[in-house]
């Protein structure tokens, strides 16, 4: 039997403040909320030509060595599509990350504090045991709430125009 080499390990590795972090892979109920979620976005951002819409894994490199993560979900804007290239360097217009279990540290204070850094305009976290969903926007350097949903209800975008995200269909799966 044949062995296949990879060119590049497929693991879930980013690095954070310099360090290389392993995260496990998901777990299906995050993955079945990052599809779901996806698509109520995607249809929005192909129907209305607003740009480009990925999800993890794909590295996305803020900083050469210090500071590549892998968000679950990423937009960037038609006017920013330049960062796109063998992976993606430079800022996204929105990324969003899903709380797994122990990640809850990484994903609300780390990794918020990093892109809030680069100025990335918006950031989702999403908490599905809580069945929360945060959107944040970046106002004089610092994160904002600007739409908050939990149980029910709907959020909007502020990157992604038009975008209204009702939660039942994301987390009701």
């Amino acid at each position: 039997m044949e062995t296949l080499t990879l060119e590049r390990d497929l693991d879930l590795t980013e690095i954070i403040n310099g360090e290389e972090v392993v995260s496990p892979s998901p777990f299906s109920k995050h993955q079945k909320i990052v599809r779901s979620l996806n698509r109520v976005i995607d249809r929005h951002v192909e129907a209305n030509g607003l740009g480009e819409l990925y999800f993890s894994p794909l590295d996305v490199i803020l900083e050469e060595g210090l500071n590549r993560l892998q968000p679950d979900i990423l937009f960037i804007r038609k006017n920013n599509t330049s960062i796109i290239q063998d992976w993606i360097r430079g800022v996204p217009d929105m990324v969003c990350e899903i709380v797994s279990q122990g990640s809850f540290r990484w994903d609300t204070n780390i990794k918020k504090e990093i892109y809030e850094k680069y100025s990335v305009p918006e950031y989702w976290i999403i908490i599905p045991e809580l069945k929360i969903f945060e959107v944040f926007t970046i106002e004089e350097g610092k994160y904002k709430l600007y739409s908050y949903a939990e149980g029910e209800g709907a959020v909007t975008s502020k990157v992604i125009e038009g975008l209204q995200v009702n939660i039942k269909d994301i987390f009701e799966v």
